[in-house]
């Protein structure tokens, strides 16, 4: 994956130095992108267990695909801070120990408050660009997976985590009035603790190792 996002940077850079648009010279840029979002989910660590999951139990998170929108002030030419606005929904299945494609959490809102500090290289044309910064995972909604119900599980939780997050991407300038085209790509490291309850009793905790890659592509207004 690493490789290929490279690359593409790398492509978008060689088609956009001829043309050479003229870049708007606006303080905010405004970004609405389509984004892949593609978490790990495995679990780490069991904290609690008084159902007996098999040995080597497993999961993993699905991936989603969601409509972004950042919005980015610019301090200097080259300096920037960034935040983005979306909602990602996800399951949690099972990949061993218990049977493939068991779901263990079912829908999981989260919203990831993200900012970021980025420094813009201009190479004439394209501007890419590295940041970092902190994230907050805030889950909004999060739901026992079909699997667990049977079981007498009633409740399933997520812990709120604070995180990092890096990130590397590319804007195109498409004319002289500001209008452009990003790519850009940004990984996580969060983790959360997941709890499920049965009536009041708390019956599984894991800790689970989240850390999405996060793909987005779309179009910058800078004004």
């Amino acid at each position: 994956m690493k490789k290929l996002l490279a690359a593409a940077l790398a492509g978008v850079a060689m088609i956009a130095a001829p043309a050479q648009a003229q870049d708007n010279d606006g303080k905010v840029q405004v970004k609405v992108l389509g984004t892949y979002v593609a978490p790990d989910g495995e679990i780490t660590d069991l904290r609690t267990d008084i159902v007996g999951l098999p040995a080597g139990t497993q999961t993993e998170a699905n991936e989603n695909f969601v409509p972004t929108l950042a919005i980015e002030y610019f301090v200097s030419p080259n300096i920037s801070i960034e935040t983005i606005c979306c909602v990602t929904q996800h399951d949690v299945d099972a990949v061993s120990g218990l049977p493939d494609g068991s779901e263990l959490v079912s829908d999981a809102k989260l919203i990831p408050a993200t900012f970021t500090a980025k420094y813009h290289f201009d190479v004439g044309g394209a501007k890419p660009y590295l940041g970092a910064g902190a994230t907050y995972f805030w889950w909004i909604d999060v739901e026992p997976g079909a699997a667990t119900i049977p079981l007498g599980v009633t409740e399933t939780t997520l812990s709120d985590e604070f995180g990092f997050v890096l990130q590397a991407g590319i804007d195109v300038p498409i004319n002289d009035s500001g209008l452009g085209f990003t790519l850009d790509a940004k990984r996580y490291f969060v983790d959360t603790t997941a709890r499920w309850y049965a009536g009041n009793t708390l019956a599984i905790e894991t800790e689970h190792k989240l850390d999405p890659w996060v793909l987005s592509a779309g179009f910058a207004y800078r004004f």
